[in-house]
């Protein structure tokens, strides 16, 4: 039973659909992704599911929503505290940020 989802293929989140605890897998059947959460994942919150470098963009619905603020590894939270928000300059994005 799946406990995560992900959005769309080029998310490198997905999002808790239960509260998740640490040591407990990140379950997607549909694309077999099994991975562990290091941390208290609250449900509705989204966990790393790929490493996501300092200053790297936090990519959920296949879009942009942040820049991470530190490295961040698979199975950590992602949140506040390791997501800013995006400057106006860096909402503005082109098809070639995805290519």
């Amino acid at each position: 039973m799946n406990n995560a989802i992900k959005l769309h293929p080029s998310d490198n989140v997905v999002v808790a659909l239960t509260t998740l605890e640490p040591g407990e897998q990140i379950v997607i059947e549909e694309i077999g992704l099994l991975q562990e959460v290091t941390e208290k994942i609250p449900y509705g919150h989204k966990v790393c599911v790929e490493v996501i470098r300092q200053d790297e963009k936090i990519l959920k619905y296949g879009e942009c929503m942040g820049i991470a603020t530190n490295d961040i590894q698979v199975g950590q939270h992602v949140h506040v505290h390791n997501v800013r928000g995006l400057k106006e300059s860096e909402r503005v994005v082109s098809v070639a940020d995805y290519a």
